[in-house]
């Protein structure tokens, strides 16, 4: 007698249900975000640089005097109870002109920085993508400004429109915009080599939907790295431009027109340089080590993902 043949009756196994679109970029921010923390020299330079804008933002709140009232009689005196930094030449509080400078000088890095993010990173996403003519004059308009310092270039731009902080800031802007330009550029000619810009581009969906929506998202990394290396090269060149008495002008305090200052009083007086010199050198540091560790961060996603 044969036996029939058993007949496996079991459910087959549920189709899993399409991923949610809007949950992809919260885990992968998460994840992000989890490895940036796993950096504690990030994190600590992201707490401290925190701490500095805090400070230096309710500097009119904080700063026990105006960065611009004026004690003769108590000039260049050293650190005491009414004023714990001293004070200048003009008997000016250094606490407080440091607290108000910073708060200058923080703000326009910040402005420099979204110049040449505002420019260069449209510029690069339409060169990187489209390629052709205009990639080719944009790249060579980008040789031409980075042929030239920056700081060298910003001097000229300033002195064929006039000084002022507002004005130097521009200057600067424009000139860093090619660095920005570069690094979107590359990485969007990067992306646009993708299965998916390709899959995009074979149905049909229009191009400035294709680098809103796919180009752009993959390439902010890359322009975020850039975009914390900027600020502290912006703030270093802010405080050599007003140090030169063409950014920042009196009696405007900045951590550049304070350090210019300092120098005139430098053989009599040398502790004038040391405050801003020091707060200069904890925000460029706190800058570089963010920019590290979003670096860090971003990679190991790349790498995992490749």
């Amino acid at each position: 007698m044969t036996r029939s043949p058993s007949v496996d009756i079991r459910k087959p196994d549920p189709v899993p249900e399409p991923e949610n679109d809007a949950a992809v970029p919260a885990s992968r921010g998460r994840a992000l975000l989890r490895r940036f923390g796993g950096n504690k020299s990030a994190v600590a330079g992201f707490g401290l640089l925190l701490a500095i804008i805090i400070v230096t933002a309710a500097a009119p709140l904080l700063a026990p005097y105006g960065p611009a009232q004026v004690d003769i009689g108590d000039r260049l005196s050293g650190p005491t109870a009414e004023h714990w930094l001293g004070t200048d030449t003009l008997g000016r509080d250094t606490l407080s002109r440091l607290m108000h400078g910073g708060r200058v000088s923080l703000a326009a890095a910040g402005l420099a920085v979204a110049i040449a993010t505002a420019i260069g990173l449209p510029l690069g996403l339409l060169a990187g993508y489209f390629g052709g003519i205009v990639d080719w004059l944009l790249d060579r308009a980008a040789d031409v400004l980075m042929a030239f310092p920056a700081i060298i270039l910003t001097i000229a731009i300033i002195a064929a429109v006039g000084p002022g902080l507002t004005t130097a800031m521009t200057s600067l802007g424009i000139v860093y915009a090619p660095r920005m330009f570069r690094v979107v550029r590359g990485s969007t000619m990067e992306v646009r080599r993708a299965v998916y810009i390709e899959a995009s581009t074979s149905i049909g969906t229009p191009s400035l939907m294709i680098l809103r929506k796919r180009v752009l998202p993959n390439i902010l990394p890359a322009a975020l790295v850039q975009l914390s290396f900027l600020l502290a090269s912006a703030l270093l060149a802010e405080v050599t431009i007003s140090l030169l008495g063409l950014g920042a002008l009196p009696p405007t305090a900045s951590w550049g027109s304070m350090l210019g200052q300092a120098f005139l009083e430098m053989r009599g007086n040398p502790s004038l340089a040391v405050y801003p010199g020091i707060a200069i050198a904890i925000a460029t540091l706190c800058f570089n080590l963010i920019g590290d560790g979003l670096r860090d961060a971003f990679g190991r996603e790349t790498r995992k993902a490749s």
